[in-house]
């Protein structure tokens, strides 16, 4: 497997800072921006799509509280946060593995998650028929946003244990496709035996945000709040990876435990996102392209940036969503993966030209 490093700007000090610092900050207002005119078009988004005549109707009736403040409003402001840890997440993946093309569900996370989900959903339609289903009552009784916490961290302890820690990131890696693959075939074969949790798991793996309520929200917001500055803490940790094992080593740096510090914020963060939406994909590995594109930054700047790029593409998507088909909806996580394979398809082809 031929690993592409990423270019981090933190080997090299840019030409000229002032202009580097004058474009990350015009990154930042742009993207502060876009999420304030996406956190508006949510609000404004319902079954004829965006529609001012709807919105001034939405607010003038009766139900203007229920309708706006407590569908819409949560679910807005969910979609921009879980898009904000897969963000980040994405950031803290491509960081550790030095490789672009890292997304936050090479861990094994996304498959424990979709397990958990799926041993739910069979507990609840076999009603205690013998498939581990001592497991699945358990996690039933937990709910199914909890069972997809406990699963991607469940999902992520396998990878460790197999690659026996976080020494080796190849090997890290390589035990992350193990156990997806290990897992993403049991959870195959509990729904061959139980397909009534197939609509289930696929709603679950296409991704929603139309479950989203405050209390996913205030989860969500307390998950980035702690994580975001933990991450950055171990930010020039990371830029001194990008010079190589040798030289981060001999920079006095820790490195088996910092891998393991930032492999579990990228489990915290990507299973707290999955537990709440579903599998979204695309969002974290898109995101940080965007802003090495745009604003080329020591990771500190780009782990930020990265967290806001997020929120605001999965809000655009989710937003896309709810007014493609009006006043059905499509699966967010399509979207995302369309708009984001046609991107990086678009950039390879670029690429190759070049």
């Amino acid at each position: 497997m031929t690993t592409v490093l990423a270019r981090p700007s933190a080997v090299a000090a840019p030409a000229r800072p002032e202009a580097d610092a004058a474009r990350r900050w015009r990154l930042l207002a742009v993207l502060a921006m876009l999420s304030l005119l996406l956190l508006w078009l949510g609000l404004m988004a319902g079954p004829s799509g965006l529609s001012w005549s709807g919105w001034l109707a939405d607010l003038g009736s009766d139900q203007a509280a229920l309708i706006v403040g407590e569908i819409r409003a949560p679910r807005t402001l969910g979609a921009w946060a879980v898009g904000a840890l897969l963000g980040l997440a994405g950031a803290l993946a491509q960081g550790l593995f030095r490789n672009p093309l890292a997304d936050p569900y090479l861990l094994g996370t996304a498959a424990g998650a979709g397990l958990a989900v799926v041993l739910v959903l069979a507990g609840a339609s076999l009603g205690g028929v013998a498939i581990g289903l001592a497991t699945a009552q358990w996690l039933a009784r937990l709910g199914i946003v909890l069972a997809a916490f406990v699963g991607a961290l469940t999902g992520l302890l396998m990878t460790l244990a197999l690659a026996r820690g976080a020494h080796s990131p190849m090997r890290l890696l390589l035990s992350g496709v193990v156990v997806a693959v290990v897992l993403g075939a049991i959870g195959d074969l509990v729904t061959f035996v139980s397909p009534d949790a197939l609509r289930g798991k696929q709603s679950f793996l296409l991704g929603s945000t139309g479950f989203l309520g405050w209390g996913s929200v205030a989860v969500l917001v307390a998950g980035f709040a702690v994580a975001l500055p933990l991450a950055r803490r171990y930010a020039r940790a990371l830029d001194a990876l990008t010079l190589g094992e040798d030289s981060a080593a001999s920079l006095g740096l820790d490195l088996p435990r910092i891998r393991l510090v930032l492999v579990g914020l990228l489990a915290l963060t990507t299973g707290l996102a999955v537990s709440q939406a579903g599998l979204v994909a695309f969002v974290g590995l898109v995101a940080p392209h965007l802003v090495r594109r745009h604003a080329p930054a020591p990771q500190a700047f780009t782990m930020l940036a990265s967290a806001a790029m997020g929120g605001v593409l999965l809000l655009a998507a989710d937003v896309m969503a709810r007014c493609v088909i009006a006043p059905q909806e499509l699966p967010v996580g399509v979207l995302t993966a369309v708009l984001g394979g046609g991107y990086l398809m678009r950039l390879l082809s670029r690429q190759e030209r070049e």
